[in-house]
């Protein structure tokens, strides 16, 4: 059925292709890089955040970033609210002149995926929602007036159903918080969904601007062979997507918001061996990884991994950040 399903997929994007074209305003090449930052993975690498940031901004030289207003670093308690470190991301950012896409919700970057604070799990579910669009609410009014939010971005993945440990996804919910977050500002807002294993319409048609993950090569204990496996499709793969989505969800622009640039495998990273790491992340994969995302074509594309490579650096592999740098 997979392969029957592929092959129809292939099939009615060839179709596509042919009678409307490739639109080069979906894919006009390749313009600029960025990085998904999560004070959560700094922590997870026993790395200082307030440095590895700064380095990250100084030394890399990046100015464009994705940052996470995670609601359970705002909201420890019920009604106490600190938005010290977040401030201080955007204000050192806004210091520089890079640009944020600021993802708020409750499904956010970072294992587990959603982000909900242990006071708020057990409430029921009407007031646990209205809890989060406070939140929301508050996140969205408190930088609404800074020249580095460029985008907001509602929910991470809220499609990609079989990745993390959050509630069932309610459609109704989400978009609740996309039309609270359009009535606070004018700023677009990003939908985002699985570049391999969804087919985006759902998420595109809710988005100013839709966001695309992109994998190369993974880990799953559902994969037989050990456990990795490398993405077959080829970068004309997610142009024929854009297709879909540009006539059958109205998409207007894409932006790639989480390229692979960081191992996965059996174990958290810090304790596999350097052999391990590289079987899904080498320098040469990171390499292929950038080549494969020109390919592609989207304009803007956030690399996932950056904590890693600065961890790398500080253990004696500095070969992944002094290769980013070429790109910044």
């Amino acid at each position: 059925m997979k392969k029957i399903f592929f092959a129809a997929f292939l099939i009615i994007a060839v179709v596509l292709i042919f009678i409307f074209g490739l639109r080069a305003d979906l894919a006009p090449g390749l313009e600029n890089f960025g990085v998904t930052f999560s004070r959560l993975a700094t922590a997870d690498f026993g790395l200082d955040w307030k440095k590895t940031y700064s380095d990250i901004l100084d030394d890399l030289k990046v100015r464009n970033l994705r940052l996470a207003a995670y609601w359970t670093e705002i909201e420890k308690g019920q009604g106490q609210y600190s938005f010290a470190d977040l401030d201080w991301q955007v204000a050192e950012a806004e210091k520089r002149g890079a640009k944020i896409i600021l993802a708020i919700g409750q499904r956010l970057p970072r294992w587990p995926e959603c982000h909900i604070p242990e006071w708020a799990e057990n409430l029921p579910e009407k007031e646990r929602q209205e809890r989060l669009l406070k939140v929301i609410e508050l996140i969205v009014n408190r930088y609404k007036s800074l020249s580095a939010v460029r985008y907001w971005q509602v929910e991470n993945e809220p499609f990609l159903a079989t990745f993390g440990h959050c509630p069932p996804l309610d459609k109704d919910l989400l978009d609740k918080e996309l039309a609270l977050v359009r009535s606070l500002d004018s700023r677009p807002v990003i939908v985002t969904d699985s570049g391999e294993l969804n087919l985006w319409l759902e998420a595109a048609k809710r988005a100013d601007i839709f966001g695309t993950t992109m994998y190369r090569i993974i880990w799953s204990p559902q994969i037989p062979g050990g456990g990795y496996f490398q993405y077959p499709f080829p970068s004309v793969f997610y142009r024929f997507k854009a297709v879909l989505v540009k006539y059958f969800a109205g998409a207007k622009d894409i932006v790639g918001v989480e390229l692979q640039a960081e191992p996965w495998g059996p174990k958290p990273i810090r304790e596999m061996l350097p052999e391990e790491r590289d079987k899904s992340l080498s320098l040469e994969q990171f390499k292929n990884n950038i080549e494969y995302a020109e390919a592609v074509g989207f304009r803007e594309q956030y690399l996932w991994g950056v904590e890693w490579w600065y961890w790398e650096k500080l253990n004696g592999r500095p070969e992944f950040w002094e290769y980013a740098k070429t790109l910044f």
